[in-house]
Formats: structure tokens, C-alpha cells, sequence
């Protein structure tokens, strides 16, 4: 299977964790792109750093990486894959998915090794 591409976002992110019963702050939902996650336990919002988000807990200065797609569910082994790219090079990754494909949140200062990474590995960056 040939290696994927990843389209590098202009934006910086941030990953913000809010108390399970928080509505979701409307600038989050009028913001270009957005990603939210809910479990019993929590709410998570990662939006681009210029969306003010009150938050109980935040971690700003992401990249995003998208992995190009569509990609079909049934694909198996993409993520496995990628990580073990950032691994190696001891980079720490935030992953979040839509029906359509996977996106690898990297800090900002990691962002250079990472990209060299995977390029060392066959991937192709786009920016």
C-alpha cells in the first residue's frame, strides 16, 4: 500500500478540556474547524488558538496534519503506522478523526522533526 499525504494546516490549535456537563462555547461551533469529543468524564475542544474557550485545563501551540482522504473505515493500521513515524523520533501526537480521514495534532516546536520524519519514511508533506 504506497504511503499516504498529509496537508499541513496554516493554523495553530489548542486542545482545551471542559467539565462533561459544559455547553459548547459558541464561538467553537462558529469557528472554521473545530473537533469535540464527550465522555462521561469530559468534554474536550481542540479549536485554532484565536477561538477564546473558557476551559478548566488548555494546551496550546498545535499543528495539525491531515491525512489526506477520503479514507475508507475499513483501512486498517494508518494510525499504528504514522505513530510509530512521530515515535521514533520521539514526538508527541493528539489524533483526532472524522468519517473521512485522520488528523495528527503535533506541538509546534516538534513540528520540523516531525515533518522530516516522515518524509525520511516515504510520506509526502504538502504546506
Amino acid at each position: 500500500m504506497p504511503k499516504q499525504t498529509l496537508a499541513l494546516h496554516s493554523a495553530t490549535f489548542c486542545i482545551h478540556s471542559l467539565d462533561h456537563d459544559s455547553p459548547i462555547p459558541d464561538d467553537v461551533l462558529q469557528s472554521p474547524i473545530f473537533f469535540i469529543s464527550k465522555t462521561e468524564d469530559e468534554l474536550s475542544v481542540v479549536v485554532p488558538d484565536d477561538v477564546k474557550v473558557q476551559s478548566e485545563a488548555s494546551d496550546a501551540n498545535w499543528r495539525a496534519l491531515e491525512v489526506l482522504g477520503p479514507l475508507s473505515l475499513s483501512m486498517v493500521g494508518i494510525m499504528a503506522q504514522l505513530g510509530s513515524v512521530f515515535a521514533k523520533v520521539n514526538v508527541s501526537i493528539f489524533v483526532v478523526s472524522t468519517f473521512d480521514t485522520d488528523y495528527f495534532l503535533i506541538k509546534h516546536s516538534d513540528l520540523k522533526a516531525a515533518v522530516d520524519a516522515l518524509r525520511t519514511d516515504g510520506y509526502k508533506v504538502t504546506e
